[in-house]
């Protein structure tokens, strides 16, 4: 690609509902600026699958009813406590949840990356989680040197990965540094939608130092410009949460007209997104 630039409005517009979009953690890379154009542009049904798990952006989509499933291993605000908007959909029977675990998620996902049906994993055999996942089977080591069962985890494999970046460049190169799941995601998905503090003049992959920590553009589809587009959750390297308007969200998001209020002055309000700069 020339030029893989654009907005984070057409982001957004690339996500269809129903589509299967794979999240990164709050310590990762979150595009909180997609996620606030999705519940704008008012996406649907989405299956959510979180890698491992979901914080805020999670949070957010659920209460504004833009999730009919979550598969994940966790929904965590980490200090900040429960996840409010989850909390209430799970107790509403809103919300279709598919559990897993950390090493599920992520070999389901390297399945996909390999293009092979599924991944065999241990350490799950024994939990009543096999006794609700029937996409889970187990078997045992065909080449007889393992004693005991292996769980086959099917392959998890997105429509969408959906991330934030430090740097980008104008070929969809997107440097993610140390964090690898982000690699994994956008391997294992059928396109990755990247937004990016910065646009870096020249390209991420021509750098030795910098190459090591590069989503190459060939598993890119399109990246936007979305200065501190992590906010209010913060990115690696760059910045820290906002943590007063964290703390604000999650006393709002305790009632739905809290929650309203707060997507209303957020999100749906002209130029709410230049809150983030």
């Amino acid at each position: 690609m020339s030029d893989s630039l654009t907005t984070i409005e057409d982001l957004a517009a690339r996500i269809p509902d129903g589509a299967k979009l794979a999240l990164a953690p709050d310590y990762s890379g979150c595009s909180m600026a997609t996620i606030r154009a999705l519940i704008a542009r008012g996406v649907r049904d989405l299956h959510v699958v979180g890698v491992p798990s979901v914080g805020f952006q999670g949070d957010m989509l659920i209460g504004a009813g833009c999730v009919a499933t979550l598969e994940t291993a966790a929904v965590t605000l980490d200090e900040y406590g429960p996840a409010p908007r989850f909390t209430a959909a799970i107790k509403a029977g809103n919300l279709r949840i598919i559990d897993g675990t950390c090493p599920a998620i992520h070999s389901g996902l390297q399945a996909a990356e390999k293009g092979i049906p599924f991944m065999p994993v241990r350490g799950i055999v024994g939990s009543d989680l096999l006794t609700h996942r029937d996409d889970w089977t187990t078997g045992t080591d065909p080449f007889g040197e393992e004693d005991g069962p292996i769980v086959m985890v099917k392959a998890i494999r997105p429509d969408f990965t959906l991330i934030h970046a430090p740097l980008a460049d104008r070929h969809g190169n997107a440097w993610i540094g140390v964090r690898r799941e982000m690699m994994l995601m956008a391997h294992a998905s059928r396109e990755t939608l990247v937004t990016a503090d910065e646009i870096y003049d020249g390209d991420l992959l021509a750098d030795e130092k910098l190459a090591p920590g590069t989503i190459p553009g060939l598993y890119v589809s399109a990246v936007a410009e979305a200065k501190n587009g992590a906010w209010p959750v913060g990115l690696f390297g760059r910045y820290g949460g906002d943590d007063a308007h964290l703390r604000d969200y999650l006393e709002r998001a305790r009632t739905e007209e809290g929650f309203a209020s707060y997507l209303d002055e957020f999100v749906h309000a002209p130029h709410a997104h230049k809150a983030a700069e």
